[in-house]
């Protein structure tokens, strides 16, 4: 395999150096994942006001809470599917064809989404019409990450895939933060009073349109900034024709798969652990057992991602010096234990002034979150070139699913204990899941590609 180095003058695609090439493909990563979230927390943020502009009139509130978690949670199942498919693709075509297509892909999806009629148009047929794009645009978005991340990794030098996988995802409450903020803003412009006021007709589709033009610039960054990753070209051209094969059998069987399972496990309890933080905590907990206004509850979270930008970073740096398992090994226990007794203190305490209850999320959402620095980077060194794409795609997004259903798991437990004690529950369980799949595996720090 050719080796490359940061002093190699000038790489055949478009004259670019190696650093060029390396920081082009970082920056494409991140600003993946900024979009990548960004959409996801349209409909959470921007469309969830209005979504009786797509139902029925005179739903029971259990329904209108049933069809309100459907538009999330199928773009949720959408993503390991475009994970296989996008995966695959980038192992066999390329880590930047793939991302090409799938920042297509959901641009094109959240454009037609801006531009769906509603019940009052067309019926019933305009919310399943809301589901059945949101789906897609979970396959899509679910490749998205799979080629981008996949090319930012391998381009970066050892030493500093830390603090790229911890840069890259700093994307996620980046765009959490700028969500937000365009929602304040299309609020503050178009009114909201009932379903025919401008914000419900129209106002909620300009934030769609902007993710899909978001969308389109980075499709055009990757066609015309971004080349094809040095390390998969090499690992390709190796390869003699009739020895391709997908990637998904070879992910699936030997020393690859028994790293897909170890990756699941570590990841199903992480993402239980993301769950309860970024899902939970700021309705469940914030607003139905604490009781905080809405101005009080957004200004928590917005100072809560704010700091996630720099502690995703911070972990990442971390556990580049300790080492990727250390790290996991160590922080697993410290959320179950530390993370459990913050969770406690927020679910139980009563008179807890605002101040307070912005300190103890803050610490609780770095404490707990702090994988997720970390996660990006390691994943990519658990699988080799053939499958790395593939492997970190299947284990990031299929290990989502069982957390996903955190709430019925928390509706089970309370047959057993006072309600909001499951949350922290759930919380220690899957520290101690992620620390133990993490122990499964090896040091990855040291990898070569």
């Amino acid at each position: 395999m050719k080796t490359l180095t940061a002093n190699e003058a000038v790489q055949s695609d478009g004259g670019q150096s190696i650093e060029t090439r390396r920081r082009n493909a970082i920056k494409g990563a991140f600003f993946s994942e900024f979009i990548d979230m960004f959409d996801i927390y349209l409909p959470v943020v921007v469309l969830s006001p209005v979504l009786a502009f797509f139902q029925p009139p005179h739903l029971s509130s259990g329904m209108e809470t049933i069809l309100a978690s459907l538009v999330f949670i199928t773009t949720l199942l959408g993503r390991p599917v475009g994970a296989l498919l996008f995966g695959m693709i980038a192992d066999r075509v390329g880590r930047r064809n793939a991302s090409i297509w799938s920042v297509s892909g959901f641009g094109v999806v959240t454009l037609l989404i801006a531009v769906l009629p509603g019940y009052q148009s067309i019926g019933i047929a305009s919310y399943w019409l809301l589901v059945l794009l949101r789906f897609v645009d979970g396959i899509f978005l679910g490749g998205g990450y799979t080629g981008a991340m996949p090319l930012a990794i391998e381009y970066s030098k050892k030493e500093q895939r830390g603090f790229v996988g911890g840069f890259i995802i700093a994307g996620f409450p980046l765009a959490y933060v700028t969500i937000n903020l365009v929602a304040m803003v299309m609020f503050a412009l178009f009114p909201m009073s009932g379903l025919n006021s401008p914000y419900a007709q129209w106002g909620w589709r300009v934030p769609f349109v902007i993710g899909a033009v978001l969308a389109g610039i980075l499709a055009l960054y990757y066609v015309h900034k971004v080349a094809e990753s040095e390390i998969w070209q090499s690992e390709a051209g190796d390869k003699p024709a009739q020895a391709e094969k997908l990637p998904l059998t070879d992910l699936l069987r030997g020393k690859s798969g028994r790293n897909l399972l170890q990756v699941l496990v570590m990841m199903t309890g992480f993402w239980l652990t993301q769950n309860i933080i970024t899902i939970y905590l700021p309705t469940g907990l914030l607003v139905k057992t604490l009781h905080l206004t809405g101005f009080q509850m957004t200004l928590t979270l917005m100072i809560t991602y704010c700091v996630l930008f720099f502690s995703y970073i911070a972990s990442g740096l971390i556990a580049q010096r300790i080492g990727r398992r250390r790290f996991f090994a160590i922080v697993g226990p410290l959320i179950a234990t530390v993370g459990s007794v913050l969770l406690y203190v927020l679910a139980t305490v009563q008179g807890l002034t605002l101040t307070t209850i912005i300190v103890l999320t803050c610490v609780l959402a770095v404490l707990v979150t702090s994988p997720w620095g970390v996660i990006v980077t390691y994943i990519n060194e658990r699988f080799v070139t053939d499958v790395r794409a593939t492997g970190f795609g299947v284990g990031f997004s299929l290990s989502v699913i069982i957390p996903s259903f955190y709430a019925f798991y928390m509706n089970w437990l309370g047959a057993f204990m006072p309600l909001q004690i499951t949350s922290v529950v759930l919380l220690s369980v899957g520290g101690v899941i992620g620390a133990v799949g993490a122990l499964m595996g090896p040091e990855t720090k040291d990898v070569d590609f």
